[in-house]
């Protein structure tokens, strides 16, 4: 086992449990309640009656500032919490053929488009996206994350974006009405009748809002097509003529669904990148795939890595424009010595990441 080193001087967010807080921490993300009010805010200074709040009010866990790595995400943590909040809470009151409260997420489309393009330089950084453990809600709020700056690096117009933003947040709308588990599971391993179940979640989206004049039939359509493929093995249709916005929308979902476990088993994100290049062109559209590896760590900061000379490092951050070459800490090196030296894999090309270790 590798003991974790702390490196560098940036400031990195934990999660951490709220038993565990012992005060003077900083917050890393407001919290919030189920009101969507702001309890409190982050950069706040936790004091131990701000700790015995907390515990009053079930909250379990919390994100604090240590220092750390420098992660680089689309959203800030607490913006995305904020929209999660507001997509569970309107789709948890939805019911088939009862679409009037779907109409918010538009805003929150609108909403979350603004704050990726008041980012600084957003279209041209690389993105630590991490394996994690998420429910339906915060896998739509990420594909749309992502779909928005794929898009954006496209070039496409603004009204395109919005409506795939739309298609996103609400493409997996027919899993509410699927009583398959389908968390951290291989679906493709089920039953013949659980994975027929499960696959109908793309008609069950679409039928529901069909007939909706609120809603584009681009955000439609990919509400139906977000799991075909361009070979045609893909459902409900096995349809190899798809729009540009369901292409888009196969890529983003594909990818976060392996590294947050919805419908198959998760895996580490450069597991998740080699599955696209490995299909690239075959499954998925290679222009849709080379635009979002652009984007995309290879190995978000934080990841224990081992080089082919047999030292383990720490990913501190990336290399604009160079996903698969990162600046590495190394804390171990080859002959098991605690070291700490900080190497930039861009200007040294004798050394790669020969495997992920943590």
């Amino acid at each position: 086992m590798i003991n974790k080193i702390t490196v560098g001087i940036h400031m990195t967010r934990k999660k951490c449990s709220v038993d565990e807080l012992t005060g003077k921490e900083s917050l890393a993300r407001s919290v919030i309640t189920d009101d969507y009010n702001i309890l409190l805010s982050s950069g706040t200074v936790l004091k131990k009656e701000y700790i015995d709040k907390l515990k009053e009010l079930n909250i379990s866990e919390v994100y604090i500032w240590e220092e750390g790595t420098e992660s680089v995400a689309i959203l800030k943590e607490d913006l995305e919490e904020i929209f999660k909040s507001e997509v569970k809470n309107v789709l948890e009151r939805h019911t088939y053929y009862h679409n009037e409260e779907l109409i918010e997420l538009n805003r929150t489309a609108d909403n979350i488009i603004t704050n990726i393009l008041e980012e600084e330089e957003v279209v041209n950084k690389i993105f630590d996206i991490r394996e994690r453990s998420s429910d339906v809600y915060e896998h739509s709020i990420s594909i749309c994350s992502l779909a928005t700056v794929l898009a954006l690096r496209l070039g496409l117009p603004h009204k395109l974006i919005h409506d795939i933003c739309v298609g996103c947040l609400l493409h997996d709308l027919g899993l509410l009405y699927v009583t398959i588990d389908y968390t951290n599971v291989n679906v493709e391993e089920l039953s013949e009748i659980e994975y027929a179940e499960y696959r109908k979640h793309t008609v069950y989206g679409y039928s529901s809002l069909q007939g909706e004049n609120w809603i584009s039939n681009v955000s439609k359509n990919m509400i139906l097509y977000h799991h075909e493929r361009i070979d045609g093995s893909g459902y409900p249709l096995k349809a190899t003529d798809i729009p540009l916005e369901c292409r888009i929308i196969q890529v983003c979902d594909a990818f976060d669904e392996m590294i947050c476990g919805i419908g198959c088993e998760r895996v580490k994100v450069y597991e998740a990148v080699e599955y696209l290049k490995n299909f690239r062109g075959i499954k998925f559209d290679a222009k849709i795939v080379d635009a979002f590896l652009e984007f995309t760590a290879v190995y978000p900061a934080g990841t224990y890595v081992r080089t082919n000379e047999g030292e383990i490092g720490i990913v501190l951050r990336q290399n604009k424009q160079f996903p698969g070459r990162p600046i590495i800490n190394i804390v171990k090196d080859k002959d098991g010595k605690t070291v700490s030296v900080i190497k930039d894999l861009l200007k040294i090309n004798n050394i790669y990441i020969k495997e992920v270790i943590g």
